[in-house]
């Protein structure tokens, strides 16, 4: 794909792609692309977005909508079932730091929630959480009980032994470690002024006790990016992370197009965009091509062309998952 597509050009060639996949079988979707590409699929919605706010009907719609696709399912519940198994406890990973305007929607969790319940799993075997209680409640979530659901900060429960994650020993949260047999990542797609970009990857800086020490990296925080990096990668690089991470649903229905990852008001959009995948690299690949077309619009720099997001490229590098947007299909649901 062309480094200077606009949104609309990039759009509508992922929704010819999404046409063309659906003469593909159903197993295209469970196992992989066309000619064994990574799948990336991607609902978009007009009505997804009022005012500035994401509509809960149409949001819980759009979820269900791109995990039916990428599993190659007719229903929710089949879907779910895909990835899912009733006799597992599961993780629902959101990112909550920085509040309401840069956290994953409180709409988009429900509808992951409740599709993990489509998949047979009793409430009480779910977990809902980031880092700490108090950056889920200011960004719109009770913690505590709801419904029979777990909601709630790792609160310091760190494993006493750290890992090594490049340079850093990081200390892994017991609900990834200890507590869940499988774990659903609902980042939010946002510019990062260190990483270049926050998505699927770098949710996972909320599965450890400091991040803040894995915020340096090659060049040591160079003037046109690479921050975060060889971190990002080797985070999801560990064995507890891959293993147990069954899904991606992703919220891109308001991204933060520049100067995240905190709220920031002036740059965020409505991209009216749910989307699910099983490659953490392709989705963040997909993610950075489409800030990077509202950031062409702007007239910003472009996060891939000036290395600002070389994690991703780094974590492609390492086998994590696939980069290269020649090898990833885009479906629309």
């Amino acid at each position: 794909m062309s480094q200077t597509l606009d949104r609309r050009q990039f759009m509508g060639r992922t929704a010819a792609a999404g046409i063309g996949a659906a003469t593909l079988g159903r197993q295209v979707f469970a196992q992989g692309g066309a000619g064994g590409k990574a799948v990336v699929v991607k609902a978009v919605r007009e009505t997804a977005v009022r005012d500035k706010k994401p509509d809960p009907k149409v949001a819980r719609e759009m979820v269900h909508a791109v995990v039916m696709k990428l599993a190659g399912k007719s229903s929710p519940e089949a879907a779910w079932k895909t990835y899912i198994k009733p006799d597992d406890t599961v993780g629902v990973k959101i990112n909550c730091l920085f509040g309401v305007g840069a956290c994953t929607h409180p709409c988009v969790t429900a509808a992951v929630v409740e599709g993990v319940r489509m998949a047979g799993v009793p409430p009480e075997k779910i977990i809902v959480w980031d880092r700490e209680d108090k950056h889920m409640e200011k960004s719109g979530y009770k913690v505590g009980k709801i419904d029979g659901v777990l909601y709630r900060g790792v609160n310091g429960d760190w494993e006493e032994e750290p890992v090594d994650i490049h340079t850093c020993k990081g200390r892994l949260a017991k609900i990834l470690t200890r507590k869940i047999t499988a774990l659903v990542n609902v980042p939010i797609l946002k510019t990062h002024v260190l990483a270049g970009v926050t998505f699927s990857l770098k949710n996972h800086y909320g599965s450890f006790h400091n991040p803040g020490a894995a915020h340096g990296g090659r060049g040591e925080r160079k003037a046109h990016g690479g921050v975060c990096d060889p971190f990002i990668a080797a985070v999801n690089a560990l064995p507890v992370v891959r293993k147990k991470t069954r899904l991606i649903v992703a919220d891109a229905l308001r991204p933060v197009g520049n100067k995240g990852p905190a709220a920031q008001p002036r740059h965020t959009y409505d991209e009216k965009a749910i989307m699910a995948g099983l490659d953490p690299v392709a989705m963040d690949t997909v993610g950075m091509k489409m800030l990077d077309a509202w950031r062409a619009e702007q007239k910003m720099p472009s996060l891939e062309k000036t290395g600002s997001a070389v994690s991703i490229t780094t974590a492609a590098k390492e086998g994590l998952g696939v980069g290269d947007m020649s090898k990833i299909e885009v479906l629309e649901a």
